[in-house]
Order: structure tokens, then C-alpha cells, then sequence
């Protein structure tokens, strides 16, 4: 409904909101941050979080980018190594929480430092450019008219949803995030469980920070900066609860079109950036407290 409402109240303020190009433009734009926002709704169900998202892009992006040079390789090659990095940046989050007892907070806090500084040393601190063109189609190629990573969000979300509600491991990621306790007395592992969903979250980051790199056509050790908190805000505002247990992919891309109409909308009523800025986190703090209360 909020985000109907939005549609109408922007479609009356400007006249270029609902033209076809222009709502291509915003799907092209939320490409990323939803693909992301998929990625941390596995982990914020399982009761954690994951602050580390934008740094795991960049170095994802750099890590792409060094394999996708004119020649060097077929595209598959720096697509898997972009999340490969991502999913191993994952896997040492899900280790750090669930071997050595460190909240998910601080655990994916130090990944964020650790993997910027690697992005910049991977690339001496300097854009990777000179990609080839089949790369660059992920990013800024249309089939059909549908924007490439406009594809590969709904490939990812129709994934997830599938192994969130038909397959057991999504059963088991609810239970763990519903109460981790009785999960584990009835018998589940919750360290595979919460490895599952940080190896997601992590490959998920490293896809996004492909597609960013084939967007921009250079791979970015700069990238990716408060991108989680993007992520994170459209899970919460699609219904993911903070606390673990409750929510789905299909808020998600709800919460994450919802933020990518609000950013377009106030581009087009010229809204200079740094109020835009405030909107967003009114809207981030507006949804925790909304989940919070929808809890008590």
C-alpha cells in the first residue's frame, strides 16, 4: 500500500515518474541493492546481521574485474570469481560467529574493514579498467528490452524464495531465527544453519559487486560504501523482523523497490542529495521502530 501511494503522490508531482524509460531507470537501479537485501534477509533471519556488505562488493568487483580483461578469460570465469571472493567472505563471518561465540555486530564489522583494505590493496588503490565487453553486458546489457541485472535480481529472488518456503534448509534458517534454543534441543545444527546464510549473504555480495563492476565497466576498491545499510533497511521494511524468524524475499523486493522509487522520485523533484540523505535514515529508524512495536 505505502508503496501504491508513493507511486500515485509521485506520479502527480512529476510527470516524467511513470514513463517507460524512466521506470526502467529505477529497476536498473535497484538492481544491486535488492540482490544485496536478498542476500541479508538470510541472515537477519536467522536472528544475525551483516555489516560487511559493502566492503565484500568492492573486493568482489575488484576481484571480477582482475579476470575480465579483453581475452583473458570467458565471462564465467570472473563472474565465478567474484562470488567465490563473496561467499568466502561469508564463510569467514559464519566462522568467526559460530566457532568463536563473536556477535554477528562486531564479527561483520572487522569483515568490512578487512575486505576494504584488501579491495584496495588487490588493486594498488586505483579503479581496474579495460573490461571486456561480454562483461560489461552484465551490468549494462537488456534482453529484450529488460535490463541484465534486472534478470539476474528476479533469477536470485525467485531462488531464494523457493529454498526459503520449499526446501529444509529454509525451514531450518526460520527455526534457528525463531528461537535458537529449541532448535537446537530438537535436534538441528544451528552452526550449518548460520553457515548457510552467511555463505548466501556473502556469494549474494559477491554477484551484486559483479554486476556493479560490469555497470561502471571498472572494478571499484571505493565501491559499494553504506550499501548495507541500504540492504538492510529494505529487508526491514519488506517485514524482515531484526529479531530473527519473521519476514521473505518477496518484502524484501518490496522494501527495496519502495526505496528505489522514494531515491527516484526525489531526484526528479530535485531534492538536493544531502536532504535525500535524511529521508533515508528517517525511513531506516521509522522501520525498525514499526518492527520493534509490531513485536512487543
Amino acid at each position: 500500500m505505502a508503496l501504491a501511494l508513493i507511486c500515485v503522490g509521485l506520479s502527480l508531482a512529476t510527470p516524467n515518474f511513470l514513463t517507460a524509460q524512466n521506470l526502467i531507470i529505477v529497476l536498473r537501479q535497484i538492481a544491486i541493492n535488492g540482490i544485496l537485501a536478498v542476500g541479508v534477509t538470510l541472515v537477519l533471519l536467522t536472528g544475525g546481521v551483516d555489516l560487511s556488505l559493502g566492503s565484500v562488493l568492492a573486493l568482489s568487483g575488484v576481484a571480477a574485474a582482475h579476470c575480465a580483461h579483453p581475452g583473458a578469460w570467458p565471462v564465467l570465469v570472473p563472474l565465478l570469481a567474484g562470488v567465490a571472493v563473496g561467499g568466502a567472505c561469508g564463510g569467514a563471518n559464519a566462522l568467526v560467529v559460530t566457532r568463536g561465540g563473536v556477535p554477528p555486530f562486531i564479527a561483520t564489522l572487522g569483515m568490512m574493514t578487512v575486505a576494504r583494505g584488501l579491495a584496495l590493496v588487490a588493486s594498488g588503490g586505483r579503479p581496474i579498467s579495460n573490461l571486456s565487453r561480454p562483461f560489461c553486458f552484465l551490468g549494462g546489457g537488456d534482453v529484450l528490452g529488460i535490463p541484465v541485472p534486472v534478470i539476474i535480481l528476479v533469477a536470485v529472488a525467485a531462488a531464494a524464495h523457493v529454498v526459503l518456503r520449499h526446501m529444509r534448509v529454509g525451514r531450518h534458517v526460520y527455526a534457528v531465527g525463531g528461537n535458537e534454543s529449541a532448535a537446537r534441543a530438537s535436534g538441528l545444527h544451528v552452526g550449518r544453519v548460520k553457515c548457510f546464510a552467511y555463505v548466501g549473504c556473502g556469494a549474494l555480495a559477491g554477484l551484486a559487486g559483479v554486476v556493479l563492476a560490469a555497470r561502471i565497466t571498472t572494478g571499484q576498491p571505493n565501491a559499494g560504501i553504506a550499501y548495507e545499510l541500504d540492504a538492510i533497511a529494505a529487508a526491514v521494511i519488506g517485514g524482515t523482523s531484526l529479531a530473527g524468524g519473521v519476514g521473505g524475499v518477496g518484502g524484501t523486493i518490496l522494501g527495496a523497490l519502495l526505496m528505489g522509487v522514494i531515491n527516484n522520485g526525489l531526484d526528479l523533484l530535485n531534492v538536493p542529495s544531502y536532504y535525500q540523505q535524511i529521508v533515508k535514515g528517517l525511513i531506516i529508524v521509522g522501520a525498525v521502530w514499526v518492527d520493534r512495536g509490531g513485536r512487543r
